[in-house]
């Protein structure tokens, strides 16, 4: 119990400065890339695109090897040396890059941003994921620490990028600092290492050939049109409403910093969130759960495209803290319910994060356009129709049952 307890702490830490580093660098990047640097609508489309076209890559990758690794360390520990180089990357390279030479710097940032961020969240929830399978936590009360670390940046990030624009990717590197001592300082248990040695004894089985075979299971493809028709579509939406948001006061620096405030708050709401969530799945069943959360997300996608003030559109904000949790936690529950144990990381990574990416690499361009041809409220009330009708679809498709039968699990 004690040494679950540390093992709690030491990841939940782990959660709270990665996301600390995240939240510094791209709660308020499409204002940083607009205010900052100048781009229109449509660039920042295509560097968001970049972004997930990068990601692409990366994350089939990342989820492959995590799965092989099981519970060693190797990739977490080449992620948090990346996370050490963010405040540099983005003052130094990326920035002169956006002014010289646009497409280089989309390409090159994007593949940055999918090693560091993109991919990389992917493989420490999988991984506190299945740590915690072995120990005496809830997932989700760990992810708790990761969104009050985002909470607490975004806090000050829309004060900070007013006074500095630059002050915030300082302090991303410097909270990547204490990650990287955390990641180096946790240790397997007794318990661990039984795990760990069982993922070495079934290695040579976790191949291609195993993973291939989820292209012929309907209960992928149903996942993967829910991921892409619902989540991905609510990411595209998420990526430029802070431009949004900040039109809606007297002038930009006060929407920019009500925009940190308010981010802050709901990630805080969040966090508690985060907390109740494992609650609700375990009582209506993670299928229904995931419904919810993309019922939640048309609603709050229709009412932005319906807000004309700034109390209602942050009360459409705020529904981000309701959603995310219940669908973070019910995504683990539906793979650990429905696939084998043994795939957990690729089915995340890839069923989930991969489909997203995939979806918006194309949707992100599109979305810009649409911003600037037609306007956020129109623009809004067309995404959020997609993101209900995907969701009405998944309820006839997602698969019901608690359990795969005899699948041996290393986990």
């Amino acid at each position: 119990m004690t040494y679950s307890k540390k093992t709690y702490w030491v990841l939940s830490g782990a959660f709270f400065t990665f996301f600390l580093c995240w939240s510094f660098s791209f709660s308020l990047f499409p204002l940083w890339l607009s205010q900052h640097i100048g781009l229109n609508g449509e660039m920042i489309g295509i560097i968001f695109s970049s972004n997930a076209i990068a990601a692409l890559f990366v994350m089939p990758c990342y989820g492959y090897l995590q799965d092989k690794l099981g519970l060693r360390k190797h990739l977490l520990i080449f992620i948090a040396l990346l996370l050490v180089t963010v405040g540099p990357f983005f003052i130094f390279v990326y920035s002169a890059l956006l002014l010289s030479h646009f497409y280089l710097a989309a390409l090159l940032g994007g593949l940055f941003f999918a090693l560091a961020f993109g991919a990389a969240i992917g493989v420490l929830e999988c991984y506190v994921e299945r740590v915690a399978r072995t120990s005496d936590f809830e997932f989700g009360r760990a992810r708790m620490w990761g969104s009050l670390g985002w909470a607490i940046a975004t806090f000050c990030a829309g004060y900070l990028f007013n006074k500095g624009p630059d002050i915030n990717f300082w302090l991303a590197s410097l909270s990547a600092c204490v990650f990287i001592i955390l990641i180096f300082s946790f240790e397997l248990s007794h318990a661990h290492l039984s795990v760990e040695k069982k993922n070495d004894e079934h290695a040579e089985k976790f191949d291609l050939k195993l993973i291939s075979g989820l292209l012929f299971m309907r209960e992928f493809w149903a996942f993967v049109i829910f991921v892409m028709g619902v989540t991905c579509v609510y990411a595209v939406y998420d990526q430029q409403f802070a431009v949004y948001f900040a039109s809606m006061f007297e002038n930009r620096q006060e929407g920019n910093a009500m925009y940190g405030y308010l981010n802050s708050f709901q990630v805080f709401l969040e966090a508690g969130g985060m907390f109740l969530a494992p609650l609700l799945v375990i009582k209506i069943g993670a299928k229904n759960s995931l419904i919810v959360s993309g019922l939640i997300m048309a609603i709050r996608i229709i009412g932005s495209g319906f807000a004309d003030d700034a109390i209602t559109i942050s009360l459409m904000k705020l529904l981000h803290a309701v959603e995310l949790p219940i669908m973070l936690v019910a995504i683990f529950k539906y793979i650990s319910q429905t696939f084998d144990a043994r795939m957990s990381a690729t089915l995340y990574i890839v069923g989930f994060q991969f489909s997203t990416q995939i979806t918006a690499s194309g949707l992100s361009i599109f979305a810009g356009v649409m911003y600037d041809k037609l306007g956020f409220p129109l623009s809004y009330k067309i995404l959020g129709a997609i993101v209900l009708f995907f969701t009405i679809i998944s309820y006839f498709l997602l698969s019901s049952k608690q359990h795969v039968p005899n699948k041996p699990s290393i986990a």
